[in-house]
């Protein structure tokens, strides 16, 4: 039996509801003021839905209604060596196991940090793919499975002109995906949280109890970022894109914020 935390989304396994969530224990994330609660798997797939969005010819967005947990979106970048799954939502229905399927299935699965790690194991299992999570953030896996593949360093090519990079910051295994296409698009989870002008990012450690980085931290994750050639970026929720300049906006964001800090 999975039981889902409702308030993150993360999966857990065995009969009954565990004591506690360990990712909402934690300060980035947060124990809602009623207390813990639980959801079955099931449940989640009988009363909810998947909406579809196309970003760009190759990339789509998959987003749960009604918002359920955090509410991020799970995309889908199509390449010619197979789709790729950037983030991961809860809810796998029959629906999108379908639509997926149709598309030509998942070749892997990557993501930026544990918030998002959900159903990853049921994402892996359906559609027979590897999920590539940073090693930093091993400790944070609810659920043990063998498409787990945990990698090291700063960066690591899951595919031709695909790229994870750790920049760290929020976790200590944070990570975005490059895809090097045309003037470069960066998938950038919320590790870069996109603002509501959509002309500025910012960088946090904890994001419900506003907790913020180190200038330190922020100016390591800008540098980290200094060779990569990136024009769109897509954060973590719906409507968070950035359709022009987004490495010279991620570059001032980050000055600006070291600047506020000083």
């Amino acid at each position: 039996m999975i039981t889902l935390c409702h308030a993150c989304g993360t999966s857990y396994d065995g009969a009954g509801e565990p004591a506690h969530c360990k990712i909402c224990a934690d300060e980035r994330q947060y124990i809602p003021a009623t207390g813990q609660k639980w959801v079955g798997f099931d449940t989640v797939k009988a009363t909810h839905t998947n909406k579809w969005q196309q970003l760009e010819p190759e990339l789509l967005s998959i987003k749960t209604v009604p918002a359920f947990a955090i509410n991020q979106r799970a995309l889908l970048l199509r390449t010619p060596q197979g789709n790729i799954l950037w983030d991961c939502i809860a809810n796998l229905d029959p629906a999108t196991r379908s639509l997926v399927s149709a598309l030509g299935g998942i070749h892997a699965i990557a993501i930026s940090h544990p918030h998002y790690y959900t159903t990853m194991q049921d994402w892996a299992e359906a559609f027979d793919a590897p999920v590539y999570l940073h090693a930093s953030d091993r400790e944070w896996v609810m659920r043990d499975s063998p498409a787990l593949h945990f990698w090291q360093g700063d960066r690591l090519e899951i595919a031709p002109s695909v790229t994870l990079l750790r920049l760290g910051g929020h976790f200590a295994g944070g990570t975005v995906l490059h895809w090097d296409r045309g003037p470069g698009v960066l998938l950038a989870g919320d590790i870069l949280q996109v603002t509501p002008g959509k002309d500025a990012v910012s960088f946090m450690w904890s994001y419900p109890n506003m907790l913020p980085l180190p200038g330190r931290t922020v100016a390591e994750m800008t540098d980290r970022l200094r060779d990569v050639a990136f024009a769109r970026l897509y954060g973590a929720f719906e409507g968070q894109d950035i359709q022009a300049n987004a490495d010279d906006i991620v570059k001032r964001s980050g000055q600006k914020y070291i600047a506020c800090l000083k």
